[in-house]
């Protein structure tokens, strides 16, 4: 029995609703039981392996390692919340009418769409910005001691995203003819 396409379309939904609701609750209970990060405050981080992994309750009325912060807050409004929304809708449309992506690129799709909702959620309800929370320590890679603190949506986007891209390059490989097994013109006139 093959799965209808319209199943095959609307399943994946499913991890965009998980994604949100995980996103939302824990930035609720974040916002509800963690004090909003101060140097001066000992309880506004909690450790949860050490230093490596923190949780803290930070803002970001930014985008990704806080770009755009210094904008005027209307032209942050726009770019970070409305542009992004008409991306969204597009990306939906695109997925509804691609009969071409595989149950995997699927769902990665939902994912990353789950947490640039997420986010979203936070831009337009929350004014003062998306709530992140979880802080890791870098270990000075590229001159960061710690990653930028983010949440559950950014982790979805990032995850996923690299699950579709990774997907892509299967596909691509997998299609792809095997160019090292294939005799040359030259060399299959040589042998005759």
């Amino acid at each position: 029995m093959t799965e209808k396409p319209a199943f095959k379309k609307l399943l994946p939904l499913l991890l965009t609703a998980f994604v949100i609701l995980t996103d939302q609750l824990t930035k609720a209970l974040v916002v509800k039981y963690i004090p909003l990060y101060s140097l001066l405050d000992e309880h506004s981080v909690i450790p949860v392996f050490g230093d490596i992994v923190r949780l803290i309750h930070v803002r970001n009325k930014a985008v990704a390692f806080s770009i755009g912060y210094s904008l005027p807050p209307e032209t942050r409004r726009i770019l970070f919340s409305f542009i992004p929304l008409v991306i969204i809708a597009v990306v939906f449309v695109f997925y509804f009418r691609n009969d071409e992506f595989t149950a995997l690129q699927r769902w990665s799709i939902c994912g990353i769409i789950g947490g640039g909702l997420g986010n979203l959620l936070d831009r337009f309800f929350r004014p003062d910005g998306v709530v992140d929370f979880i802080d890791c320590c870098f270990f000075g890679i590229f001159g960061l001691e710690r990653w930028p603190t983010f949440n559950v949506a950014d982790s979805a986007v990032v995850v996923c995203g690299i699950l579709f891209v990774l997907s892509f390059i299967v596909q691509m490989k997998a299609e792809s003819p095997d160019t090292a097994n294939t005799p040359t013109p030259d060399a299959t006139e040589a042998s005759l």
